[in-house]
């Protein structure tokens, strides 16, 4: 874990990779409560029996549950201690080069892109790639911002 003492010390390291989450195993039970919070209930992800003769052998994880793990593996890559709020803003670029079957592992690798000063703080761009134990591509890449409050 990255810790940062402030907005300056973020500033600085501008440029840099910062780092690996942990490894995390996506579950069925995981995949089938994304299904039901979200309504997206296709066969691929919550179809064990047919996606096992499917074109990836198991059912596979939504990409949005995939994104939607990103809080979880980026707080174990960095922290900006001395502000008062991290706010979400979005993302400019997503893509999810690669399925992510069930019983995979998966970890985020994070590159701080840029900190811009901004009305309510700092805009933080950074580079998430979300890869799978032995996966040959990455199974998630988005350029995310998030705004720092000081």
């Amino acid at each position: 874990m990255k810790v940062f003492h402030g907005v300056d010390e973020l500033r600085a390291a501008a440029g840099t990779h910062l780092g690996h989450s942990d490894w995390h195993t996506i579950t069925q039970d995981q995949i089938d409560a994304f299904a039901a919070t979200t309504g997206d209930h296709q066969w691929i992800h919550v179809d064990t029996e047919k996606a096992a003769a499917g074109p990836f052998g198991s059912t596979i994880a939504h990409g949005f549950l995939t994104l939607s793990l990103l809080p979880m593996l980026t707080w174990q890559v960095y922290k900006v201690e001395g502000v008062s709020a991290g706010l979400n803003y979005g993302a400019n670029k997503l893509r999810f080069p690669s399925p992510v079957p069930v019983g995979s592992k998966v970890r985020a690798g994070v590159e701080l892109l840029e900190v811009a000063p901004i009305a309510l703080g700092y805009q933080v761009a950074t580079r998430v790639t979300i890869e799978r134990e032995g996966g040959d591509k990455p199974a998630c890449v988005v350029d995310m911002l998030s705004v720092v409050v000081p």
